[in-house]
């Protein structure tokens, strides 16, 4: 007989449905807060339907999509216990809206024109004054030097 959907799951039944040994599931309840089972007398686990969604969540972000116990940490910090149990439920990354303080422009820069495998550039809310545009210009300049000679497609000149 199996059991409804909002019933309480042992740590044997939670750890069986994810594929993940009880000990795996214990030492992720002193990695993750937002894990709390419920414990009866004895120190017996019940995790909630919330729980178990939650785990799925944290199983498919370490296992699925590569993140690390701190990645997924900082994570559920930023965008707290939802973003996991989405990751969970759909299978994917849930979309990270940026802070309204920061756009980020789909469009390359350089002396070239831009290249294609160049990285976004991110522009703070406001813009930048002309000494923080010089000094970002120079340390993109620097970049791209050493870029070069770390490809060897340019010897070694003093700056």
């Amino acid at each position: 007989m199996e059991k409804s959907p909002e019933a309480f799951r042992t740590i044997s039944e939670v750890g069986g449905d994810l594929d993940v040994p009880q000990h795996v599931l214990r030492f992720w309840e002193t990695k993750f807060t937002q894990i709390k089972p419920m414990k009866r007398a004895g120190g017996r686990r019940y995790y909630r339907p919330t729980d178990v969604d939650l785990l799925r969540g944290i199983r498919h972000l370490l296992y699925d999509e590569g993140y690390t116990i701190r990645g997924v940490q900082k994570l559920l910090r930023e965008h707290g216990a939802g973003f996991a149990i989405e990751a969970g439920q759909t299978g994917a990354v849930p979309a990270i809206s940026a802070p309204e303080s920061v756009e980020v422009a789909e469009q390359a820069t350089g002396n070239d024109g831009g290249s294609p495998d160049a990285a976004p550039i991110v522009q703070l809310a406001g813009g930048l004054g002309d000494d923080e545009r010089a000094l970002l210009t120079r340390a993109f300049k620097d970049l791209e030097h050493a870029r070069e000679l770390i490809a060897g497609t340019k010897s070694v000149k003093p700056f």
